[in-house]
């Protein structure tokens, strides 16, 4: 049995559609190549929770067992863990979280109780890369995350915790701003090559370990695109892809914070975003070495012929 959390999201509903339709491998699609992650198909039963089970496709909801509720709510994870080997465990983004232990560590407690008493052997996290470098433990919305994984590894279960960039499709919140002014925005330093990736390389990735359980002991394996860019390298990119100019435009600390603030984001967490913004800045993605392994298929240009496009022309 494996159990898979926030399966309505770009991770978990691209995950599920890999783990139940047994998709082949293909660098287009953002697979993973099977021998790359020594994964097999495993006809098994999956179980998933929701929140809102309703917004799982029809075709979802027929193959799998849907169990109701938080993963962050100890009688939801309790029953929805007995019996499985294997979890994909995803913290929610909760913006408007009070604190970063809240958002994370308080939401997990509950998972990891449930971990021991329920005898799950496997666990898949995603997580975030910087793990030993210096600023790892003033990175925000990082420094929660990799807490959020040494909280998971003290029940002793096997785990992998999938280290990851920013993702490609972070850019689709601004999709408004491209379509219409030509530019998008971040802290990033514009001289900063850092990698990227795609969510459908992420649940590719995880499949893989779902599948293929052999593992054990606590690893991480990262997931990092095929290269790295810098912001003004993308804006050239998309100006290529979508055929109108786009621009890089660097905003300070302060100016991201009141943008997340005015979004209903709590100053707590607009901060950690801000602290985590800056440790990427100090180089906290860049520790990692790219691999063969770590390098995965789906570069930036592809995802905006795919995604990026399609999303600023509707």
């Amino acid at each position: 049995m494996i159990v898979v959390t926030t399966p309505t999201g770009n991770i978990g509903s691209r995950l599920l559609e890999i783990l139940l339709n047994g998709a082949e491998p293909d660098a287009r699609a953002g697979m993973v190549p099977t021998a790359a992650l020594g994964a097999r198909p495993v006809a098994e039963p999956v179980r998933v929770i929701a929140r809102r089970p309703e917004a799982l496709p029809e075709a979802v909801r027929e193959r799998v067992e849907v169990v109701p509720g938080s993963h962050g709510d100890p009688d939801v994870v309790a029953k929805a863990f007995a019996g499985a080997d294997a979890v994909f465990w995803l913290a929610p983004p909760t913006p408007d979280a009070a604190s970063l232990e809240s958002a994370y560590l308080d939401f997990t407690r509950p998972a990891c109780t449930a971990i021991r008493e329920q005898g799950v052997r496997h666990v898949v996290t995603v997580s975030a890369l910087g793990r030993g470098t210096p600023a790892a433990g003033r990175a925000g919305l990082v420094t929660a995350t990799l807490a959020m994984d040494d909280l998971i590894a003290d029940t002793g279960v096997a785990m992998r915790a999938l280290v990851l960039p920013g993702f490609m499709e972070n850019m689709l919140r601004q999709v408004a701003a491209i379509r219409d002014q030509g530019v998008f925005f971040s802290m990033a330093s514009p001289d900063l090559r850092s990698p990227t990736c795609a969510t459908r390389d992420i649940a590719a990735a995880a499949v893989g370990l779902l599948r293929e359980r052999t593992w054990t002991g606590q690893g991480s394996v990262a997931v990092l695109g095929p290269q790295d860019l810098s912001c003004p390298e993308m804006a050239e990119i998309m100006s290529d892809v979508l055929g109108r100019p786009v621009r890089y435009q660097q905003v300070s600390a302060a100016a991201q914070y009141e943008s997340l603030t005015g979004f209903g984001w709590s100053a707590t967490m607009a901060a950690g975003m801000v602290d985590m913004m800056t440790a990427k800045n100090e180089g906290l993605d860049n520790a990692e070495p790219r691999t063969p392994r770590s390098s995965t298929p789906t570069s930036f240009r592809q995802w905006c012929e795919d995604t990026l496009r399609p999303a600023v022309l509707a």
